[in-house]
């Protein structure tokens, strides 16, 4: 169904910022008892324990990691909100309340940001996180967000970079390079409308990696799924800017090597197929791609029973002595070094 784009839109100057404050998180919940109190006062407040405390947050600009133009602003809000509890979840923690702030420019009405909040709303309700305040205020243009995402773990729970050791096996949930295939498909869409806007994309064949780059989700599920299995990572971070620099983060502050192997890279075969007709290596798009969001650990060798044929979870490698370097081991036996050809938000 065509979108009306003739329906009446509210200026957010009607409202003023507290009244567009109140207005947009006026449905939220709170679903932790350490939220004492939430949006509507001059702080929150958060109730203290014996658990440490773990604080990230991300920061998203229009032009540089959003296009408005195929990114829907709810699915912009979900996602924004996955950026940042995958951070929680890289730590072995769990996500418990977020900060939203955002700047936007007068061509945003007030009904974009209830699109946005509800976005960010989906994502609260789904993963049991609490909103529990931000910022508002206006942009001369485009769109800035940020989210910081704040959550807990029992003090001997919370896993590192740091922790890789010789003879460790490294592990990656889920499947990698989806996402960045999705970007793919709708930048070249997008290219394709600009020259004839009559042009309607045709994304059937594109269906999962177009939602692992609009709507992608934080693995909550690995920390809980390895605390089942009585296993505890070494290492863990999560992959949002490439397998590669991410292993590579690993083995630098653990001061390891590595070995990857390429034929243990898990790939969907929509992946496959896509790579083949952009005739791009399906292997640097799963090792540089980066916006999977899967989470990248290592375990004790002495675990692997305990995690083998899991359909969740792929050991695509081992670490090694720090003098043997960070490599990638290919089908035909050959090391080639690893490099980090991820995002870099400083490059042009």
């Amino acid at each position: 169904m065509l979108e009306d784009k003739n329906q009446e839109k509210t200026s957010l100057s009607e409202l003023g910022e507290f009244g567009l404050i109140k207005h947009l998180t006026k449905h939220f919940s709170s679903y932790h008892k350490t939220t004492i109190k939430s949006v509507g006062d001059d702080a929150a407040v958060i109730d203290s324990s014996e658990k440490q405390t773990i604080v990230t947050t991300d920061l998203l600009i229009e032009g540089v990691h959003f296009d408005l133009s195929y990114m829907p602003l709810k699915h912009l809000g979900y996602k924004a909100v996955m950026v940042n509890l995958s951070d929680v979840y890289a730590m072995n923690a769990e996500a418990e309340q977020i900060t939203v702030s955002i700047a936007i420019s007068n061509r945003f009405p007030l009904e974009a940001l209830e699109e946005l909040y509800a976005g960010i709303q989906l994502a609260c309700n789904t993963y049991n996180v609490d909103l529990i305040g931000g910022d508002t205020t206006s942009s001369t243009k485009g769109m800035l967000m940020s989210i910081t995402a704040i959550g807990k773990a029992n003090k001997g729970d919370v896993i590192y970079r740091s922790g890789a050791k010789p003879t460790d096996l490294v592990v990656v949930s889920g499947d990698l390079g989806g996402a960045y295939l999705g970007l793919q498909v709708l930048e070249r869409e997008k290219q394709v409308f600009q020259v004839n806007p009559e042009n309607q994309p045709d994304l059937d064949n594109y269906t999962y990696i177009i939602e692992r780059q609009l709507k992608p989700e934080a693995r909550k599920d690995i920390p809980e799924l390895l605390k089942e299995l009585d296993v505890k990572p070494t290492s863990m971070i999560d992959i949002s800017d490439g397998l590669s620099s991410e292993i590579m983060h690993i083995c630098t502050q653990s001061k390891t090597g590595c070995k990857l192997y390429e034929e243990k890279l898990p790939l969907d075969p929509q992946v496959i197929s896509t790579c083949e007709e952009f005739e791009i290596d399906a292997t640097m798009v799963a090792l540089s791609g980066g916006e999977d969001y899967e989470l990248l650990f290592t375990i004790s060798i002495d675990d692997y029973d305990k995690i083998k044929g899991n359909p969740n979870l792929s050991v695509i490698g081992h670490i090694t002595e720090e003098n043997q370097g960070m490599n990638l081991v290919t089908r035909a036996n050959q090391e080639i070094e690893l490099k980090a050809q991820g995002w870099n938000s400083f490059k042009g």
